[in-house]
């Protein structure tokens, strides 16, 4: 799945984000816990150089507890980074945030202010969690992606300054798996996708990984065999049916969608590191034929 959602709001976004690093002591970027791989931003590692930076798996409540766990660890064994697995129903450990800043700058923070820099992909929850950290409204929340349109200075008014951003994506999500996962999640604005096929992907990937939770959520006496079996019984049981008593797909996929972002099919991770890995060395094979590939040259036709 090729993501060609691309606000110019992003575009002007990421050249204000090179030029405030040049005054940034550390950066927390947010990243959706259901998803951290695909939801990380693949420019911010050589946007920040050796900046600290905090990693903030948002959302948690969402996903899978142990494979988050794995996730921090495997982020952790990188230079420079530090991890916490958050979520708006647990506001303590969101006021632990400045704590670590200092942790991770204890010369800056005796000497003076801690400029921090956060950034995120669209809904990923760096409003909700802007308003928690300065306990009063200052970014505007919702449920659809892109509601901050520009960068805001926030000073927390305990030695640190909060740069937000604009949520990012970038221009090319490599990994179609990637594009998909970030669609289930709603990172993505809902007129930009075919929900069916979306919803396709997901059910997949739910009853190889969570047939259990599929086949008690719609009370289905038997798992079917194939994604296309599941949506036609989802369909059927939520009454989702056109003239003909045909599947209306589109209307199945909302409803599948709207559950899964939702939590209501219970704890979800979509991705594990181990996962990762094998779908970047598939994406490195796939790069290296397409260098090796030769141009066509189009030879014009002799009459």
């Amino acid at each position: 799945m090729q993501i060609q959602w691309y606000p110019g709001h992003m575009y002007k976004a990421g050249k204000e984000i090179k030029k405030t690093l040049a005054h940034i002591d550390l950066i927390i970027e947010i990243i959706d816990a259901r998803l951290p791989f695909s939801s990380e931003n693949p420019k911010l590692a050589e946007l920040r150089g050796d900046k600290p930076c905090i990693k903030l798996l948002s959302k948690s409540d969402l996903a899978d507890e142990t494979i988050t766990k794995s996730w921090q660890h495997y982020f952790e064994l990188q230079r420079g980074i530090k991890t916490l697995a958050i979520s708006s129903l647990q506001p303590e450990k969101v006021r632990k945030i400045p704590l670590l800043c200092r942790k991770m700058l204890p010369l800056k923070a005796k000497e003076k202010t801690i400029h921090v820099l956060i950034m995120g992909i669209p809904n990923v929850g760096k409003s909700t969690l802007i308003n928690l950290l300065a306990n009063r409204t200052i970014a505007k929340t919702g449920n659809e992606p892109a509601v901050t349109k520009q960068q805001q200075r926030i000073d927390l008014k305990n030695g640190i300054i909060l740069f937000d951003t604009p949520g990012m994506m970038w221009p090319n999500v490599e990994n179609k798996n990637s594009g998909y996962r970030l669609a289930v999640t709603g990172a993505i604005k809902d007129t930009a996708l075919q929900h069916d096929d979306v919803a396709f992907f997901v059910a997949e990937y739910l009853l190889r990984v969570y047939p259990e939770r599929v086949q008690q959520r719609y009370q289905l006496s038997t798992l079917p065999a194939t994604e296309l079996e599941l949506i036609e019984a989802i369909g059927k049981k939520r009454g989702c049916l056109r003239a003909g008593k045909q599947i209306d797909y589109d209307k199945t996929a909302k409803i599948l969608l709207a559950e899964l972002r939702a939590g209501v099919l219970g704890a979800i991770s979509y991705e594990t590191p181990i996962m990762i890995e094998q779908e970047m060395r598939e994406l490195d094979i796939i790069r290296q034929q397409k260098a090796t590939q030769k141009p066509r040259k189009n030879k014009k036709s002799k009459k």
